[in-house]
């Protein structure tokens, strides 16, 4: 069964509560590509009258791991996956729609193979990229992902 935004945001509301009360929404999916949104408001501000990092944190987080969700389900095969570490970079107040950019889910498949051929976990970096609605970055967020098969 493939991800489609509507199953993935209704996920949210269930299985992160969160994010989903914060407005963070999927917009679409692809084997190589996710964009999500989530738009400024009284719900995620900080005092400083912009988007708290966090829950652009949890924008770009969403960005990258669903598209480990839907390549670990087309293989398939039992893998957890976990974010082992991750960094981010604030270049400008979100203010207003900021939309989430993840290109790396070329980067997955050559993971989930190894996990799946040798029984030893992998990691892999992807970045997702938040700009406004203007296109000017806001913030760039890098997650470690690591793969393993479950028992």
């Amino acid at each position: 069964m493939a991800v489609s935004t509507g199953k993935l945001n209704l996920f949210t509301f269930f299985k992160l509560p969160a994010a989903w009360w914060c407005g963070v929404r999927l917009k679409f999916i692809d084997k190589t590509k996710a964009v999500v949104t989530v738009t400024h408001g009284w719900r995620n501000q900080n005092p400083f009258k912009s988007m708290f990092w966090a829950v652009q944190g949890m924008a770009a987080e969403l960005s990258t791991g669903v598209l480990m969700i839907d390549q670990i389900e087309d293989s398939g095969r039992k893998i957890s996956m976990l974010v082992a570490n991750n960094n981010a970079n604030f270049s400008k107040k979100a203010k207003g729609r900021i939309t989430f950019t993840c290109e790396d889910g070329h980067v997955i498949k050559n993971a989930l193979d190894k996990t799946i051929a040798t029984g030893e976990g992998q990691t892999i970096w992807m970045k997702s990229v938040g700009v406004n609605e203007d296109g000017v970055v806001v913030s760039t967020f890098n997650f470690e992902w690591t793969l393993r098969l479950k028992q």
